[in-house]
């Protein structure tokens, strides 16, 4: 599969990504070493032009990584078409034992790469900087981890052969038994429907709280709190709810049930909505914890609250449009009936 567009695509995105921050890795590592903001000696001087340059290299290479999730789902439902037994992307991944694995680091690089992204817009606007160790101590942190990402996606892609008969999304996502009709196997649709849009409420009114709650001052520590954690639980909530539940109702068959082929475009790519809403609602909505977490230094305090208000009002927008969304399928079969 390497002669494809798609996988050449693919390791080429990973390859710059890999490059771009390992060499800022070396930056931070001298960081590490000899960063002395007291300091106006000439090794001073000459780490803070690197950390310019070596923070817009990785700028550069996470955001690329990050852009490799929207790839790599759409290269794996291109793949589906040359392998036995694919009808979409979830016939690809399960194609080879590295496919699910892969897709799960890039989502969770996702929310990784973006925090850092975070940590250096925060940094920036600071004159002193005074983030620039933390960053970079991330940065090394992070370099094995985007290791692990790209060489799981050459691994994945490596072993994908046009001969391999996988299995395609109505057997992997059957139901769990005859009594349940969601992946959980626990609760029925009814009730999985129900804590759903409870979450969507919750996470609506902490949102609001935080934003313009000025009596719930005391408490926003606690708030902040809740929804970042909040919005964590919700995305797999979320997940498996569209999988199980919703998916169903946009195919008009209650028998098939898959996260990936909403996004074909007989479904006029649908899927690509709700999933960049869900997870760029969930990173904004989890990344005010982070920021909550280094605010408490005094010349961080403006900063992180002027950014704490922005990513509230983004990842309730966002959540507004992926409820409209992920409902309206759903709520036309209710109101109208089925097709």
């Amino acid at each position: 599969m390497f002669l494809s567009i798609w996988s050449l695509a693919l390791t080429f995105c990973g390859a710059i990504a890999l490059f771009l921050v390992a060499v800022a890795a070396r930056t931070g590592w001298r960081v590490l070493r000899h960063w002395d903001p007291a300091s106006d000696d000439s090794l001073q001087i000459s780490l803070e032009s690197e950390t310019w340059l070596a923070s817009t290299l990785v700028e550069y290479g996470l955001a690329l990584q990050i852009l490799s999730l929207l790839l790599f789902i759409l290269a794996a439902d291109q793949f589906s078409q040359v392998i036995a037994g694919a009808m979409c992307a979830t016939g690809s991944l399960m194609a080879d034992p590295y496919g699910m694995p892969t897709l799960y680091v890039k989502l969770a690089g996702v929310f990784l790469y973006g925090f850092w992204l975070l940590l250096h817009q925060l940094d920036i606007r600071v004159e002193t900087y005074p983030l620039v160790r933390i960053k970079f101590i991330y940065l090394l942190v992070l370099l094995p981890f985007l290791l692990a990402d790209v060489t799981l996606q050459t691994l994945f892609i490596a072993g994908l052969k046009p001969d391999i008969i996988t299995s395609c999304c109505s057997v992997v996502f059957a139901e769990a038994g005859p009594d349940s009709g969601n992946l959980m196997g626990i609760l029925p649709n009814e009730l999985m429907l129900a804590v759903y849009y409870l979450a969507i409420l919750g996470l609506a009114m902490v949102g609001i709280l935080l934003l313009y709650g000025g009596w719930v001052e005391r408490f926003r520590t606690l708030l902040i709190s809740v929804y970042t954690l909040g919005w964590f639980g919700f995305f797999f909530l979320a997940l498996t709810v569209i999988t199980a539940i919703i998916s169903c109702y946009i195919y008009a068959m209650p028998n098939h049930r898959c996260p990936f082929c909403i996004i074909k475009p007989e479904y006029h790519y649908i899927g690509l909505g709700i999933y960049a809403t869900l997870i760029g609602g969930a990173f904004f909505g989890s990344s005010i914890g982070v920021a909550a977490l280094i605010g408490r230094r005094p010349d961080l305090t403006r900063p992180v609250a002027r950014y704490r208000r922005v990513a509230i009002k983004i990842s309730l927008s966002l959540l507004a449009v992926f409820t409209i969304l992920s409902s309206y399928h759903y709520l036309r079969y209710l109101f109208v009936g089925g097709e």
